[in-house]
């Protein structure tokens, strides 16, 4: 597949201009990442003076004309066409607006997971994406493994049938989330750009050091998705390909510890209902969260769905994903699907677990899906550079917005039962982008943003 390119067009020995939105944390290794694969570093954009004083020191020497910003949107204000292509590396909040204004002006863009905050987000930038033919990728990047792709080919030639449910589960929350905001106000440091990280979110007063940042901003509703933003574009992402997800039809907060107005629970279980898609029978997902550390109890998968992990490894790990299929099980332990191992529940069959590449039945799967990019021994780089392939061939990249759009949306749709409380079963009418018995999500399918920052 190739497409034409907007705005600047990229021979093979062109150098990509590329502008990074967060260089801290994450940001900090995409920025690497995307020079790493011969990216022309132009622009850095970061509300912490402190963030962008360390990353010129790193890039000075490289790229001696960087331009420093605090702002996004005055970034693209004043560089126009000298940028091609765009890292969105900084809170959840600020995601779909950053990634629009970067694909409404024809720039390419490479944006953190979860891919926004909101369902509506997510359509307009697979739709922004698709209309000006752009390069995309969302930093999932336990995509640019060979065990993730290797499990995706095994469940679609059916060596366990047809896929039942799916259980997926993380340790996460490890920063503190569930409970109240807390009283007063600080002044706000020298050297942060409050205004531009609050960004879309509604105005609020700062409070100190380790409320909202560093890091802590992901509990919080207004800015982060909790642990399911975090974790579950990751861990979710081999079974949502395996066993082919579409829009759902339903989802519920089946069970959460208490509830706050403004903070994610500690520990949730959330249900989803998929139709029948592709040949396949209908499907039931679940989402387990919490800290195994936290006093409280978190919650997990039961006894009927782990048996066999238990039995064949002594405990299940703190995060991971089950397949649970007519003929047999797909358990991939930790965080991002690079490995997994296969269960036999036949008749005859002993109920244990294997590695997925000793068993003979999934060594016979032909490959089906793309192969990985040689030369590659890190695959968050090798999950980047994919990225750059795309947009100097047009081929597409493993997590492009066509497949990120709906993993992502089906996340955030967790943050919305999240927010209309325990047992309230929301349907979805994914065509029309509503819930049909619960208008009041709509607040939170589309959010209504702060005058400037518009989506």
């Amino acid at each position: 597949m190739s497409f034409p390119y907007v705005g600047r067009v990229l021979g093979a020995n062109d150098r990509i201009n590329v502008a990074c939105i967060g260089v801290n944390g994450k940001g900090d290794s995409d920025s690497d990442h995307a020079a790493a694969c011969g990216g022309n570093m132009v622009a850095i954009c970061d509300v912490a003076e402190g963030n962008i004083r360390r990353k010129t020191r790193q890039f000075e020497s490289r790229f001696p004309r960087l331009k420093k910003y605090s702002d996004y949107r005055k970034m693209f204000e004043d560089m126009g066409e000298s940028i091609d292509a765009v890292t969105v590396s900084i809170p959840d909040h600020n995601h779909g607006v950053a990634a629009s204004w970067a694909l409404k002006r024809g720039k390419h863009v490479y944006c953190q997971k979860p891919l926004c905050q909101t369902v509506y987000e997510c359509r307009l930038l697979r739709r922004l994406a698709d209309e000006k033919h752009l390069a995309t990728q969302m930093g999932n990047q336990g995509s640019a493994t060979p065990g993730l792709r290797r499990a995706v080919d095994v469940v679609h030639a059916g060596v366990i049938g047809n896929p039942l449910e799916v259980h997926v589960w993380t340790n996460r929350p490890i920063w503190p989330q569930g409970f109240f905001r807390p009283p007063g106000h600080d002044p706000v440091p020298s050297g942060l750009n409050w205004d531009a990280w609050i960004g879309p979110a509604l105005m609020r007063p700062y409070i100190g050091h380790g409320v909202y940042e560093p890091f802590v901003w992901r509990g919080w509703y207004d800015f982060g998705t909790g642990a399911l933003g975090d974790m579950a574009c990751h861990t979710l992402n081999m079974p949502f390909r395996a066993v082919k997800m579409t829009s759902p039809t339903m989802v519920e907060l089946e069970v959460a510890s208490r509830l706050y107005p403004e903070t994610y629970p500690k520990t949730t279980r959330i249900r989803y209902e998929f139709p029948a898609r592709e040949g396949l029978p209908p499907l039931k997902y679940w989402w387990y969260d919490g800290n195994p550390s936290d006093p409280l109890r978190a919650l997990r998968p039961d006894s009927n769905t782990t048996i066999e992990v238990v039995e064949s490894f002594g405990s299940v790990q703190t995060s991971g994903a089950i397949i649970v299929g007519e003929k047999g099980k797909i358990y991939s332990p930790g965080d991002t699907g690079t490995q997994f191992f296969i269960c036999r529940t036949g008749q005859g069959e002993k109920h244990e677990y294997i590695d997925g590449r000793e068993d003979a039945a999934c060594r016979a799967v032909p490959h089906k899906q793309p192969p990985l990019l040689s030369g590659y021994s890190d695959n968050d780089l090798c999950h980047m550079a994919e990225w750059f392939r795309m947009m100097r061939t047009g081929q597409p990249s493993y997590s492009n917005f066509d497949i990120a759009g709906p993993l992502a949306e089906i996340v955030v749709l967790g943050c919305v039962a999240l927010h209309l409380g325990v047992g309230r079963r929301m349907e979805w009418d994914g065509a029309n982008m509503r819930s049909p018995n619960f208008p009041e999500a709509e607040a939170y399918i589309r959010r209504n943003n702060r005058d400037g920052w518009e989506s």
